[in-house]
């Protein structure tokens, strides 16, 4: 069969939809992925045939950053605010349509497009044109339910949910409009991602279900169509991983520390608040730069930087792991059963954190609010012994990762499949 995948975004965004593709194309399936220009080549060197279509996605990571900054610490500055929005959404907007013209052509004769959450709304239309199935891959809760905003009571949280995608559609709305006007389809009656669902499309949940205790009850009636399969990650292999080993073995388990794709505002200061809390605390750290540039940063012998590792390797044997709560990063340090201190830039990333504070697994703490002092206090509270029993017995719960990949390929062949036949 013929798969075309389309996910847009950063690495952690692109990783789930693309451990899938490997999958399909080790079953023997043509695939073909659409993904930003600058990671054509991370996907191709995974295996998967890639587009590149739309703007590099690290031309908006420092204004992400920023606006989520600005949002948490200073939401009366709404010139700024607005300033930093537009560098997020304005390259993407404009080239909706080039993206879509991209896809529109991949597309000609596929069994299914996949496409994930930065993407689906454009995704859906061209799947509406030919005719063909849609499946999209949701890495946290975006259909309206009452789980995901948890400190709110249940209706409230389900009508916030629906008022923010209405909101999200409303944005989009002129230039989703002049794509169906391409491709002669009518004109749209309500958001994407009410249309995405009572099409029937396949909407599959790339995170656990333990995750997110009573959501699968509260979504009964979706049962087959948003099926729980757990995070979707890659375990790829890294130029440092041996010589990370070597070091890890070479003493203490250490502590990871990491920030995603979307550099840190000061990467002198963050090497020196990681340093001297984890002096303070007797602690190694090991810290994965991803990102972020911190050549030439002074460090002591204590911290080690390394370009990128391997998480499903390394965190097993770290103490804890420090990140900023990237889907697929929160799920690997859970699967490896130890203690989590999220330290969010944005909204999503928040989400996690308030899963592992829910959960009792961990702590969150927003980064630009975090100093030596506050990250001294989460480290000694997240070592605690009670911590660790818990992260145990999560991980227990957790989906081995290659059981959710071969889970997730699983239902786009019977989806495809059950699709044609009908």
């Amino acid at each position: 069969m013929k798969f075309v995948l389309a996910s847009w975004g950063s690495r952690g965004d692109v990783e789930p939809n693309l451990a899938v593709g490997r999958e399909l194309v080790r079953r023997g399936h043509d695939v073909c992925m659409a993904v930003p220009p600058d990671l054509v080549g991370f996907t191709e060197a995974a295996g998967v045939a890639a587009v590149g279509f739309g703007p590099e996605a690290g031309s908006i990571l420092d204004a992400h950053r920023e606006f989520w900054t600005c949002f948490f610490s200073h939401p009366w500055r709404l010139r700024d605010l607005v300033r930093s929005r537009l560098e997020i959404s304005g390259p993407l907007l404009r080239a909706w349509q080039e993206m879509s013209a991209t896809l529109v052509s991949m597309a000609d004769g596929a069994d299914l497009i996949f496409t994930g959450i930065n993407f689906e709304d454009a995704a859906a239309n061209v799947a509406e044109y030919y005719g063909i199935p849609l499946a999209t891959l949701h890495y946290f809760p975006l259909r309206p339910n009452g789980q995901t905003l948890a400190l709110l009571p249940a209706p409230l949280a389900r009508a916030a949910v629906t008022a923010y995608w209405w909101v999200s559609w409303r944005a989009t709305k002129k230039v989703e409009e002049a794509q169906r006007r391409q491709l002669g389809l009518p004109k749209a009656k309500g958001s994407a991602q009410r249309r995405i669902t009572e099409r029937g499309s396949l909407e599959i949940q790339g995170y656990d279900e333990a995750l997110f205790p009573g959501l699968a009850a509260e979504w009964a009636a979706y049962e087959r169509q948003r099926p729980f399969v757990g995070a979707l990650t890659l375990g790829l292999a890294t130029d440092a991983d041996e010589e990370v080993a070597s070091w890890i073995a070479a003493g203490t388990p250490p502590i990871y520390f990491g920030f995603g794709s979307t550099p840190v505002a000061s990467p002198a200061d963050t090497i020196a608040m990681i340093g001297a809390a984890c002096e303070r605390l007797g602690e190694r750290a090991l810290v994965g730069a991803a990102g972020t540039d911190f050549t030439g940063v002074p460090r002591g012998d204590h911290v080690k930087v390394v370009g990128g590792v391997n998480f499903s390797t390394v965190f097993p044997a770290c103490r804890a792991v420090v990140h900023h709560g990237g889907t697929g990063t929160t799920a690997t340090g859970l699967r490896a059963a130890v203690p989590t201190l999220i330290l969010p830039t944005d909204i999503d990333q928040m989400l996690s954190g308030s899963r592992v504070k829910r959960l009792k697994v961990g702590t969150a703490r927003r980064f630009s609010a975090a100093t030596e002092e506050s990250l001294v206090a989460d480290l000694r509270t997240i070592l605690a012994p009670e911590y660790v029993a818990r992260a145990r017995e999560l991980s227990a719960l957790m989906t081995d990762p290659a059981k959710s990949v071969a889970a997730a390929a699983d239902l786009l062949e019977d989806f495809a499949r059950s699709q044609r036949a009908g």
